[in-house]
């Protein structure tokens, strides 16, 4: 297991993030979207919780198989998606990631937002940890971000808002800047397999840490677009993008459920503290080695040709599908 606190500044009131943050989803997931690849949205729905309150709880899909590097790709299937649950209740949030294919893989990111620089050192509680917490903070301005990703128009040292009149983040921005918040993320990743735990689990923290830092990074620089939206627009233009990304990705229907009225904590079970993971100090099965292995033979007895009639018989996922991740920005 590898945890890691991530503190993220913006230029923003936790409030006016609250309309952001939908916006930014939204549309961040539809430009990473391409045809079966991207975020596939199944639920997005109400959601009372005894504890925290009124929520939203969404559920997706992110099919990332080409995404990924090709040591991955060796002992992943040819179609591979993560699922993804996340529970809103602004300003506190809980996603978890799991993988059916991966069942000793999991993540867990919980989330709090306060009008703050960040300095803010027991936001999680202040009860003594086993091992110090590595505390990454991020700098949406002069953090580097991979490419791929760099769009000038989101370079947040040349950008000013012609709403707010924010920007631009010169250095030392986060001593001068006003008003300013923080996410706070608390996040868990856990790969317990033996020969694989370590480089896993960093890189999905590397993975992760691109994410945070570019939704964060257009969060801002898409501020214009979304500033005067009322909570009823962003959710409007919300479904509507997600209907558009799933058409866009292409592998099933875009069949959202999206309910008006919220689901009894009964109904939705909610999140875990943090996912359970099984330990193992065993090989999993495809890095095992067969403990007989046949004599090889000069020529085969039989020859058999594949059936062309079961050309059709291919793998095929069920029919079925919302960064409230991601790795999808929140």
């Amino acid at each position: 297991m590898l945890m890691k606190e991530y503190r993220i500044c913006m230029p923003l009131t936790v409030e006016e993030y609250r309309i952001g943050q939908l916006y930014m989803i939204s549309k961040h997931s539809h430009e990473q979207s391409e045809r079966g690849e991207g975020v596939e949205v199944v639920q997005n729905e109400p959601y009372e919780d005894p504890e925290h309150g009124s929520g939203q709880f969404t559920e997706k899909r992110i099919y990332l198989n080409n995404k990924l590097p090709s040591w991955a790709r060796a002992v992943v299937p040819k179609i591979f998606y993560v699922t993804e649950k996340a529970w809103n209740y602004y300003p506190y949030t809980i996603t978890e990631y799991t993988c059916s294919f991966l069942p000793k893989f999991s993540i867990h990111i919980e989330t709090k937002y306060e009008d703050n620089k960040g300095n803010n050192d027991n936001i999680f509680g202040s009860e003594p940890r086993e091992e110090e917490m590595d505390v990454c903070l991020l700098d949406i301005a002069y953090d580097e971000i991979p490419e791929r990703h760099y769009k000038e128009s989101e370079d947040l040292r040349y950008f000013k808002s012609k709403k707010t009149n924010r920007g631009l983040l010169q250095e030392g921005w986060l001593d001068t800047q006003d008003p300013i918040m923080c996410s706070y993320k608390l996040v868990t990743v856990k790969f317990e397999v033996w020969g694989l735990q370590t480089r896993v689990e960093q890189f999905v923290h590397k993975v992760i840490r691109d994410v945070l830092l570019l939704g964060h990074r257009q969060a801002f620089a898409w501020v214009d677009e979304w500033i005067d939206m009322t909570m009823d627009e962003v959710r409007e233009y919300e479904r509507a993008t997600q209907e558009a990304t799933n058409l866009k990705i292409g592998t099933f229907p875009p069949t959202i459920s999206i309910s008006e009225n919220p689901l009894p904590s009964s109904t939705r079970s909610g999140p875990n503290s943090a996912p359970s993971t099984p330990l193992s100090t065993e090989a999993p099965d495809f890095l095992s080695v067969p403990k007989e292995r046949p004599r090889k033979k000069s020529a085969p007895e039989t020859l058999t040709l594949p059936d062309p009639g079961r050309r059709d018989s291919l793998f095929k996922l069920p029919s079925f599908f919302s960064w409230n991740s991601s790795p999808q920005p929140e």
